[in-house]
Protein backbone atom coordinates (compact mmCIF):
# COMPACT_ATOMS: atom_id res chain seq x y z
CA UNK A 1 0.00 0.00 0.00
CA UNK A 2 1.57 3.23 -1.19
CA UNK A 3 0.87 5.22 1.98
CA UNK A 4 2.86 2.67 4.02
CA UNK A 5 5.98 2.64 1.82
CA UNK A 6 7.58 5.56 3.75
CA UNK A 7 7.14 3.52 6.93
CA UNK A 8 8.97 0.62 5.30
CA UNK A 9 11.88 2.85 4.32
CA UNK A 10 11.89 4.29 7.83
CA UNK A 11 12.27 0.83 9.32
CA UNK A 12 15.00 -0.07 6.83
CA UNK A 13 16.93 3.05 7.82
CA UNK A 14 17.30 1.90 11.43
CA UNK A 15 20.57 0.06 10.69
CA UNK A 16 22.40 -1.85 7.94
CA UNK A 17 20.87 -5.02 9.41
CA UNK A 18 17.28 -3.80 9.12
CA UNK A 19 18.13 -2.61 5.61
CA UNK A 20 19.37 -6.11 4.78
CA UNK A 21 16.12 -7.63 6.04
CA UNK A 22 14.14 -5.42 3.67
CA UNK A 23 16.32 -5.81 0.58
CA UNK A 24 15.78 -9.40 -0.57
CA UNK A 25 15.24 -8.22 -4.16
CA UNK A 26 18.60 -6.47 -4.28
CA UNK A 27 20.41 -9.60 -3.16
CA UNK A 28 18.47 -11.80 -5.58
CA UNK A 29 19.59 -9.53 -8.42
CA UNK A 30 23.19 -9.77 -7.23
CA UNK A 31 23.04 -13.56 -6.89
CA UNK A 32 21.54 -13.88 -10.37
CA UNK A 33 24.65 -12.30 -11.90
CA UNK A 34 26.93 -14.97 -10.40
CA UNK A 35 27.45 -18.63 -11.40
CA UNK A 36 24.93 -21.05 -9.90
CA UNK A 37 24.59 -24.79 -9.41
CA UNK A 38 21.90 -27.00 -10.95
CA UNK A 39 21.03 -28.42 -7.52
CA UNK A 40 17.44 -27.24 -7.10
CA UNK A 41 15.46 -27.10 -3.86
CA UNK A 42 12.41 -25.23 -2.67
CA UNK A 43 14.01 -21.96 -1.61
CA UNK A 44 12.83 -19.88 1.31
CA UNK A 45 13.94 -16.92 -0.79
CA UNK A 46 14.69 -14.73 2.23
CA UNK A 47 16.53 -16.99 4.68
CA UNK A 48 18.07 -14.31 6.89
CA UNK A 49 18.64 -15.11 10.55
CA UNK A 50 15.47 -13.34 11.76
CA UNK A 51 13.29 -15.50 9.52
CA UNK A 52 13.99 -18.51 11.73
CA UNK A 53 12.06 -18.91 14.95
CA UNK A 54 9.67 -20.85 17.11
CA UNK A 55 6.00 -21.63 16.62
CA UNK A 56 3.51 -24.17 17.89
CA UNK A 57 3.17 -27.36 15.85
CA UNK A 58 -0.25 -29.02 15.49
CA UNK A 59 0.65 -31.31 18.42
CA UNK A 60 1.18 -28.08 20.45
CA UNK A 61 4.90 -28.69 20.94
CA UNK A 62 6.99 -25.59 20.33
CA UNK A 63 9.38 -26.20 17.43
CA UNK A 64 12.14 -24.20 15.73
CA UNK A 65 12.12 -23.78 11.96
CA UNK A 66 12.04 -21.31 9.09
CA UNK A 67 8.99 -19.11 9.50
CA UNK A 68 8.76 -16.71 6.54
CA UNK A 69 8.06 -17.84 2.99
CA UNK A 70 6.86 -14.74 1.14
CA UNK A 71 9.58 -15.20 -1.49
CA UNK A 72 9.61 -19.01 -1.74
CA UNK A 73 10.32 -20.49 -5.17
CA UNK A 74 12.34 -23.43 -6.53
CA UNK A 75 15.96 -22.53 -7.21
CA UNK A 76 19.65 -23.28 -6.53
CA UNK A 77 20.20 -24.30 -2.91
CA UNK A 78 23.18 -22.00 -2.42
CA UNK A 79 21.07 -18.84 -2.79
CA UNK A 80 19.41 -19.51 0.58
CA UNK A 81 22.74 -20.46 2.14
CA UNK A 82 24.39 -17.25 0.97
CA UNK A 83 21.44 -15.16 2.16
CA UNK A 84 21.58 -16.83 5.57
CA UNK A 85 25.35 -16.59 6.12
CA UNK A 86 25.51 -13.00 4.85
CA UNK A 87 22.81 -12.07 7.38
CA UNK A 88 25.13 -13.26 10.15
CA UNK A 89 27.98 -11.20 8.70
CA UNK A 90 25.75 -8.10 8.66
CA UNK A 91 24.40 -8.79 12.16
CA UNK A 92 27.93 -9.37 13.47
CA UNK A 93 28.94 -5.93 12.28
CA UNK A 94 25.80 -4.48 13.84
CA UNK A 95 26.92 -6.03 17.14
CA UNK A 96 30.47 -4.69 16.61
CA UNK A 97 32.15 -8.12 16.52
CA UNK A 98 35.73 -8.10 15.28
CA UNK A 99 36.86 -9.83 12.08
CA UNK A 100 37.81 -13.10 13.78
CA UNK A 101 34.55 -13.27 15.72
CA UNK A 102 32.46 -12.66 12.61
CA UNK A 103 34.42 -15.24 10.65
CA UNK A 104 33.77 -17.82 13.39
CA UNK A 105 30.04 -17.09 13.22
CA UNK A 106 29.97 -17.26 9.41
CA UNK A 107 31.89 -20.53 9.35
CA UNK A 108 29.57 -22.00 11.99
CA UNK A 109 26.50 -21.27 9.85
CA UNK A 110 28.04 -22.68 6.66
CA UNK A 111 29.67 -25.75 8.23
CA UNK A 112 26.50 -26.62 10.14
CA UNK A 113 24.54 -26.60 6.88
CA UNK A 114 27.14 -28.82 5.21
CA UNK A 115 27.41 -31.28 8.10
CA UNK A 116 23.65 -31.53 8.53
CA UNK A 117 23.20 -32.18 4.81
CA UNK A 118 25.76 -34.99 5.01
CA UNK A 119 23.77 -36.54 7.86
CA UNK A 120 20.49 -36.11 5.97
CA UNK A 121 22.00 -37.81 2.92
CA UNK A 122 22.45 -40.96 5.02
CA UNK A 123 18.87 -41.00 6.29
CA UNK A 124 15.78 -42.74 4.94
CA UNK A 125 13.39 -40.42 3.12
CA UNK A 126 10.69 -40.84 5.75
CA UNK A 127 13.15 -39.99 8.51
CA UNK A 128 14.16 -36.84 6.63
CA UNK A 129 10.50 -35.90 6.33
CA UNK A 130 9.76 -36.43 10.02
CA UNK A 131 12.92 -34.72 11.29
CA UNK A 132 12.32 -31.56 13.31
CA UNK A 133 13.84 -29.56 16.15
CA UNK A 134 11.68 -29.19 19.27
CA UNK A 135 12.47 -26.25 21.51
CA UNK A 136 13.20 -28.71 24.33
CA UNK A 137 15.97 -30.22 22.17
CA UNK A 138 17.13 -26.72 21.29
CA UNK A 139 17.43 -25.93 24.99
CA UNK A 140 19.78 -28.90 25.41
CA UNK A 141 21.90 -27.69 22.49
CA UNK A 142 22.03 -24.13 23.82
CA UNK A 143 22.97 -25.36 27.30
CA UNK A 144 26.21 -26.77 25.94
CA UNK A 145 27.09 -23.79 23.73
CA UNK A 146 26.25 -20.50 25.45
CA UNK A 147 26.93 -18.69 28.70
CA UNK A 148 24.49 -18.95 31.61
CA UNK A 149 23.11 -15.42 31.14
CA UNK A 150 22.35 -16.08 27.47
CA UNK A 151 20.73 -19.41 28.30
CA UNK A 152 18.56 -17.61 30.84
CA UNK A 153 17.56 -15.04 28.20
CA UNK A 154 16.81 -17.84 25.72
CA UNK A 155 14.52 -19.58 28.21
CA UNK A 156 12.77 -16.31 28.99
CA UNK A 157 12.23 -15.78 25.27
CA UNK A 158 10.80 -19.31 24.93
CA UNK A 159 8.41 -18.70 27.82
CA UNK A 160 7.27 -15.50 26.12
CA UNK A 161 6.68 -17.37 22.85
CA UNK A 162 4.69 -20.07 24.65
CA UNK A 163 2.38 -17.40 26.04
CA UNK A 164 1.75 -15.86 22.60
CA UNK A 165 -1.63 -17.32 21.71
CA UNK A 166 -5.11 -16.10 20.85
CA UNK A 167 -5.95 -15.45 24.51
CA UNK A 168 -2.90 -13.18 24.85
CA UNK A 169 -3.72 -11.48 21.55
CA UNK A 170 -7.27 -10.88 22.79
CA UNK A 171 -5.95 -9.06 25.86
CA UNK A 172 -3.59 -6.91 23.76
CA UNK A 173 -5.60 -6.21 20.61
CA UNK A 174 -9.26 -6.17 21.68
CA UNK A 175 -11.46 -3.77 23.60
CA UNK A 176 -15.05 -4.30 24.73
CA UNK A 177 -17.48 -1.71 23.36
CA UNK A 178 -21.20 -1.90 24.17
CA UNK A 179 -20.64 -5.40 25.49
CA UNK A 180 -19.05 -6.65 22.25
CA UNK A 181 -15.39 -7.31 21.46
CA UNK A 182 -13.75 -5.25 18.75
CA UNK A 183 -10.19 -4.71 17.59
CA UNK A 184 -8.40 -1.65 18.91
CA UNK A 185 -7.56 1.31 16.70
CA UNK A 186 -3.86 2.22 16.77
CA UNK A 187 -3.06 4.02 13.51
CA UNK A 188 -1.04 3.70 11.41
CA UNK A 189 -0.14 0.15 12.52
CA UNK A 190 -3.69 -1.03 13.29
CA UNK A 191 -6.76 0.52 11.65
CA UNK A 192 -10.21 -1.09 11.88
CA UNK A 193 -12.03 -1.77 8.62
CA UNK A 194 -14.88 0.47 9.77
CA UNK A 195 -12.50 3.43 9.89
CA UNK A 196 -11.19 2.87 6.38
CA UNK A 197 -14.50 3.50 4.57
CA UNK A 198 -17.83 5.32 4.77
CA UNK A 199 -20.36 3.89 7.25
CA UNK A 200 -22.77 2.94 4.47
CA UNK A 201 -20.21 0.52 3.00
CA UNK A 202 -19.30 -1.29 6.23
CA UNK A 203 -22.01 -3.97 6.00
CA UNK A 204 -21.15 -4.69 2.38
CA UNK A 205 -17.50 -5.17 3.29
CA UNK A 206 -18.36 -7.43 6.23
CA UNK A 207 -20.52 -9.56 3.93
CA UNK A 208 -17.56 -9.79 1.55
CA UNK A 209 -15.30 -10.89 4.40
CA UNK A 210 -17.74 -13.67 5.30
CA UNK A 211 -17.56 -14.90 1.70
CA UNK A 212 -13.77 -14.75 1.67
CA UNK A 213 -13.58 -16.80 4.86
CA UNK A 214 -15.71 -19.48 3.20
CA UNK A 215 -13.42 -19.47 0.16
CA UNK A 216 -10.28 -19.63 2.29
CA UNK A 217 -11.76 -22.51 4.30
CA UNK A 218 -11.70 -24.69 1.18
CA UNK A 219 -7.87 -24.52 1.09
CA UNK A 220 -7.60 -26.19 4.51
CA UNK A 221 -7.47 -29.91 5.23
CA UNK A 222 -10.91 -31.43 5.87
CA UNK A 223 -10.64 -31.74 9.64
CA UNK A 224 -9.23 -28.22 9.93
CA UNK A 225 -12.14 -26.90 7.82
CA UNK A 226 -14.51 -28.46 10.34
CA UNK A 227 -12.64 -26.76 13.19
CA UNK A 228 -12.83 -23.34 11.53
CA UNK A 229 -16.58 -23.71 10.96
CA UNK A 230 -17.03 -23.51 14.73
CA UNK A 231 -15.89 -19.87 14.78
CA UNK A 232 -17.84 -16.78 13.69
CA UNK A 233 -16.54 -13.50 12.28
CA UNK A 234 -16.45 -10.57 14.72
CA UNK A 235 -14.10 -7.83 13.46
CA UNK A 236 -11.22 -7.03 11.10
CA UNK A 237 -8.45 -4.43 10.85
CA UNK A 238 -5.47 -3.51 8.72
CA UNK A 239 -2.14 -4.22 10.45
CA UNK A 240 1.40 -3.19 9.51
CA UNK A 241 3.97 -5.95 10.02
CA UNK A 242 7.65 -6.71 9.50
CA UNK A 243 10.30 -4.74 7.65
CA UNK A 244 10.32 -6.12 4.11
CA UNK A 245 6.55 -6.66 4.28
CA UNK A 246 5.65 -3.05 5.11
CA UNK A 247 3.73 -1.61 2.16
CA UNK A 248 1.96 -4.87 1.35
CA UNK A 249 -1.59 -5.39 2.59
CA UNK A 250 -2.01 -7.24 5.84
CA UNK A 251 -5.19 -7.75 7.82
CA UNK A 252 -6.10 -9.31 11.13
CA UNK A 253 -9.46 -10.99 11.60
CA UNK A 254 -11.05 -11.71 14.97
CA UNK A 255 -13.33 -14.75 15.21
CA UNK A 256 -14.91 -16.24 18.32
CA UNK A 257 -16.05 -19.77 19.10
CA UNK A 258 -18.22 -20.67 22.08
CA UNK A 259 -18.01 -17.15 23.53
CA UNK A 260 -15.74 -14.11 23.77
CA UNK A 261 -13.26 -16.13 25.84
CA UNK A 262 -12.78 -18.51 22.89
CA UNK A 263 -11.05 -16.28 20.30
CA UNK A 264 -9.19 -17.10 17.10
CA UNK A 265 -7.06 -14.48 15.39
CA UNK A 266 -6.22 -14.92 11.73
CA UNK A 267 -3.78 -12.85 9.71
CA UNK A 268 -4.41 -12.37 6.00
CA UNK A 269 -1.19 -11.13 4.40
CA UNK A 270 -0.87 -10.10 0.78
CA UNK A 271 1.22 -12.47 -1.33
CA UNK A 272 2.89 -10.76 -4.26
CA UNK A 273 5.20 -12.17 -6.90
CA UNK A 274 8.40 -13.55 -5.37
CA UNK A 275 11.42 -11.27 -5.72
CA UNK A 276 13.15 -14.33 -7.19
CA UNK A 277 10.80 -14.61 -10.19
CA UNK A 278 12.65 -12.14 -12.47
CA UNK A 279 15.73 -14.33 -12.09
CA UNK A 280 14.38 -17.89 -11.65
CA UNK A 281 11.15 -17.79 -13.64
CA UNK A 282 7.49 -17.54 -12.75
CA UNK A 283 5.82 -19.75 -10.17
CA UNK A 284 3.97 -22.86 -11.30
CA UNK A 285 0.98 -21.60 -9.29
CA UNK A 286 -1.38 -18.93 -10.62
CA UNK A 287 -2.06 -17.79 -7.05
CA UNK A 288 0.85 -16.34 -5.13
CA UNK A 289 -1.01 -17.22 -1.96
CA UNK A 290 -0.93 -20.86 -2.98
CA UNK A 291 2.75 -20.50 -3.99
CA UNK A 292 3.63 -19.35 -0.48
CA UNK A 293 1.49 -21.94 1.30
CA UNK A 294 2.67 -24.90 -0.79
CA UNK A 295 6.30 -23.79 -0.39
CA UNK A 296 5.87 -23.42 3.36
CA UNK A 297 4.22 -26.82 3.75
CA UNK A 298 7.04 -28.37 1.74
CA UNK A 299 9.88 -26.76 3.68
CA UNK A 300 8.58 -26.76 7.26
CA UNK A 301 8.66 -29.83 9.46
CA UNK A 302 5.16 -28.86 10.68
CA UNK A 303 2.83 -26.03 9.69
CA UNK A 304 -0.02 -23.99 11.15
CA UNK A 305 -3.36 -25.84 10.99
CA UNK A 306 -4.98 -22.62 9.74
CA UNK A 307 -2.49 -22.04 6.92
CA UNK A 308 -4.34 -21.41 3.67
CA UNK A 309 -4.83 -18.88 0.89
CA UNK A 310 -7.52 -16.77 -0.76
CA UNK A 311 -7.93 -14.30 -3.62
CA UNK A 312 -9.73 -11.11 -2.60
CA UNK A 313 -10.87 -7.92 -4.32
CA UNK A 314 -9.74 -4.80 -2.48
CA UNK A 315 -11.52 -1.50 -1.87
CA UNK A 316 -9.97 -0.31 -5.14
CA UNK A 317 -11.56 -3.16 -7.08
CA UNK A 318 -8.23 -4.92 -7.75
CA UNK A 319 -7.96 -8.66 -7.01
CA UNK A 320 -4.99 -9.70 -4.89
CA UNK A 321 -3.64 -12.94 -3.44
CA UNK A 322 -3.38 -13.51 0.31
CA UNK A 323 -2.04 -16.16 2.63
CA UNK A 324 -4.01 -16.77 5.82
CA UNK A 325 -2.60 -18.12 9.08
CA UNK A 326 -2.94 -17.70 12.82
CA UNK A 327 -1.70 -14.33 14.05
CA UNK A 328 -0.07 -15.55 17.27
CA UNK A 329 0.59 -19.21 17.92
CA UNK A 330 3.77 -19.66 19.92
CA UNK A 331 5.69 -17.40 17.55
CA UNK A 332 9.08 -16.27 18.78
CA UNK A 333 12.38 -15.12 17.31
CA UNK A 334 15.95 -14.65 18.45
CA UNK A 335 16.94 -11.38 20.09
CA UNK A 336 19.83 -10.52 17.78
CA UNK A 337 20.70 -7.28 19.56
CA UNK A 338 21.43 -9.22 22.77
CA UNK A 339 23.80 -11.78 21.23
CA UNK A 340 27.52 -11.95 21.93
CA UNK A 341 29.94 -13.83 19.62
CA UNK A 342 29.47 -17.12 21.49
CA UNK A 343 25.67 -17.09 21.46
CA UNK A 344 25.51 -15.92 17.84
CA UNK A 345 27.89 -18.73 16.84
CA UNK A 346 25.59 -21.23 18.54
CA UNK A 347 22.55 -19.71 16.87
CA UNK A 348 24.30 -19.79 13.49
CA UNK A 349 24.86 -23.53 13.84
CA UNK A 350 21.20 -24.08 14.65
CA UNK A 351 20.03 -22.01 11.67
CA UNK A 352 22.45 -23.79 9.33
CA UNK A 353 21.22 -27.26 10.24
CA UNK A 354 17.59 -26.09 10.13
CA UNK A 355 18.01 -24.74 6.61
CA UNK A 356 19.65 -28.00 5.49
CA UNK A 357 16.71 -29.98 6.84
CA UNK A 358 14.25 -27.72 4.99
CA UNK A 359 16.19 -28.11 1.73
CA UNK A 360 16.46 -31.89 2.08
CA UNK A 361 12.66 -32.20 2.07
CA UNK A 362 12.42 -30.96 -1.53
CA UNK A 363 15.90 -31.42 -2.96
CA UNK A 364 18.36 -34.29 -3.32
CA UNK A 365 20.41 -34.38 -0.10
CA UNK A 366 22.81 -36.97 -1.54
CA UNK A 367 23.65 -34.77 -4.53
CA UNK A 368 23.96 -31.63 -2.41
CA UNK A 369 26.12 -33.39 0.20
CA UNK A 370 28.36 -34.73 -2.57
CA UNK A 371 28.76 -31.23 -4.00
CA UNK A 372 29.58 -29.74 -0.58
CA UNK A 373 32.19 -32.38 0.22
CA UNK A 374 33.58 -33.31 3.61
CA UNK A 375 36.21 -30.57 3.89
CA UNK A 376 35.75 -26.92 4.79
CA UNK A 377 36.29 -25.44 1.33
CA UNK A 378 32.58 -24.61 0.93
CA UNK A 379 32.44 -23.10 4.42
CA UNK A 380 35.38 -20.81 3.76
CA UNK A 381 34.07 -19.72 0.36
CA UNK A 382 30.63 -18.82 1.71
CA UNK A 383 32.14 -17.02 4.70
CA UNK A 384 34.30 -14.91 2.39
CA UNK A 385 31.27 -14.17 0.20
CA UNK A 386 29.26 -13.15 3.28
CA UNK A 387 31.80 -10.55 4.36
CA UNK A 388 32.05 -9.16 0.83
CA UNK A 389 28.28 -8.95 0.66
CA UNK A 390 28.12 -7.19 4.02
CA UNK A 391 30.35 -4.54 2.42
CA UNK A 392 27.90 -4.26 -0.48
CA UNK A 393 24.99 -4.02 1.94
CA UNK A 394 26.64 -1.09 3.70
CA UNK A 395 27.09 0.70 0.38
CA UNK A 396 23.43 0.14 -0.50
CA UNK A 397 22.33 1.29 2.95
CA UNK A 398 24.39 4.47 2.58
CA UNK A 399 22.76 5.08 -0.81
CA UNK A 400 19.29 4.85 0.76
CA UNK A 401 20.30 7.29 3.49
CA UNK A 402 21.53 9.77 0.87
CA UNK A 403 18.32 9.40 -1.11
CA UNK A 404 16.25 10.18 1.98
CA UNK A 405 18.48 13.11 2.95
CA UNK A 406 18.19 14.53 -0.59
CA UNK A 407 14.41 14.19 -0.57
CA UNK A 408 14.35 11.66 -3.40
CA UNK A 409 12.76 9.08 -1.08
CA UNK A 410 10.33 9.77 1.76
CA UNK A 411 10.88 7.79 4.97
CA UNK A 412 8.77 7.71 8.13
CA UNK A 413 10.12 6.35 11.39
CA UNK A 414 7.85 3.92 13.22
Amino acid sequence: MQELVPLRYGRMLASPFTFYRGSAYLMAADLASAPRTDLKVQLCGDAHLSNFGSFAAPDRRLIFDLNDFDETLPGPFEWDVKRMVASFAVAGRDREFDDAERRAVNLAAASSYREAMQDLAQMRKLDVWYARLDVDELDAVMSSQVKAKHLKRFRKNVAKAQSKNSIKAFSKLVEIVDGRPRLINDPPTIVRVQDLMPDKEVQEVEDTLHGLLRTYRRTLRGDYRHLLEGFRFTDAARKVVGVGSVGTRSWIVLLVGNDDQDPLFLQAKEAQASVLEPFLGKSAYTSHGQRVVEGQRLMQSASDVMLGWVKAKGFDGVERDFIVRQLWDGKGSAIVEAMDPTSMTGYARICGSTLARAHARSGDPVAIASYLGSGDRFDRAVSTFAEAYADQNERDYAALRRAVADGRIVAQRG
